[in-house]
């Protein structure tokens, strides 16, 4: 009996190697990282900017994957849901990972039981931008407008939830005697494509999706939400600088995983990511886009959601929005 336990115990120690070199091993095979919204926003263009990094330095692909719908909710439920081995990541953003909880009355994951947060990846501002034929050219010109047209001004949004729908129910919130009405899409490059075409008046999209219009002359551009300037735009005002005292929002993306993925690889990939966004040439693309590099612990980040969910929660109160 007793050889038979000592084999036993010694094939059990025989395995645990084999078992920590797997995942100390990782990546093995491509990885997938999840954006859930269209190409060509700001949520892909991040992710393909630091995918190609960690391509470089762990010497796995890879992949960039689009899962968009529902305000970003989609592609978060899908890695709410797949399994927790380090091979499908996401591109978390503030909509559905701060807001969503707030505002679906039925969301399909929680935000902090299931996911992993490995690290802020950037910051950015947004900015009020219309459309050409809507006369205003100032802050304070489209609040008097606005005001005249109490609810016939409509805005553009990458859905219920999502950070540009925030910042215009921040802004409506903060400027009494306003009303709008929101023309949801399915991420922030359709909605600004039919606010160029006209379709819509106005949105609140982010600094780099909207630049290159605002610099063909295709959007008129009013201010930016953040307290100070941008570099990408020294010349627009803050809403502050505008007359709205307090206005403060910049949204985020941070690399997340699903819950329960394992420990070593989660360090490994804070440890590759903080170390990428230290890179000159990545640093540099991202001044360029006007976001603000992040980074740090894991801890951070998960505490730093904590807060964003506290905060998103009191703005979805106090506009008065109805559950979806």
């Amino acid at each position: 009996m007793k050889p038979r336990i000592a084999l036993l115990f010694l094939a059990l120690g025989a395995s645990l190697p084999a078992a920590q070199a797997q995942t100390g091993n990782w990546p093995e095979k491509p990885v997938r990282i999840i954006v859930s919204y269209p190409p060509g926003g700001a949520t892909d263009i991040v992710g393909r900017l630091v995918g190609q990094k960690l391509s470089e330095a762990l010497k796995q692909p890879f992949i960039i994957e689009s899962r968009p719908g529902a305000a970003g909710n989609i592609g978060h439920d899908y890695v709410a849901k797949a399994p927790p081995d380090g091979y499908t990541l996401l591109v978390g953003s503030v909509g559905p990972v701060a807001a969503s909880v707030h505002v679906y009355a039925k969301l399909p994951y929680d935000p902090l039981r299931d996911f992993a947060y490995i690290t802020m990846l950037i910051r950015q501002p947004h900015v009020l931008v219309l459309h050409p034929s809507v006369p205003a050219r100032s802050v304070k010109e489209f609040i008097a407008l606005a005001r005249s047209r109490a609810g016939k001004l409509n805005y553009a949004s990458g859905g219920p939830g999502g950070s540009q729908h925030l910042a215009a129910e921040l802004f409506i919130m903060m400027t009494p005697g306003i009303s709008m009405v929101q023309v949801p899409y399915k991420g922030g490059a359709p909605a600004l494509n039919d606010l160029v075409g006209g379709q819509v008046d106005l949105m609140f999209p982010n600094i780099a999706e909207a630049t290159p219009f605002i610099r063909a002359g295709r959007l008129r551009v009013l201010a930016v939400t953040s307290v100070q300037r941008s570099s990408m735009l020294p010349d627009v005002p803050t809403m502050q600088e505008s007359g709205l005292a307090g206005f403060d929002f910049l949204s985020w993306l941070g690399l997340v995983a699903p819950a329960g993925t394992p420990k070593d690889v989660i360090v490994k990939l804070n440890a590759t990511v903080n170390k990428a966004l230290l890179s000159s040439d990545l640093r540099s693309r991202m001044t360029d886009l006007g976001l603000e590099v992040a980074g740090g612990t894991a801890e951070e980040f998960q505490a730093f959601v904590k807060k964003e969910i506290v905060k998103y929660g009191k703005i979805v109160k106090a506009s008065g929005m109805e559950r979806q």
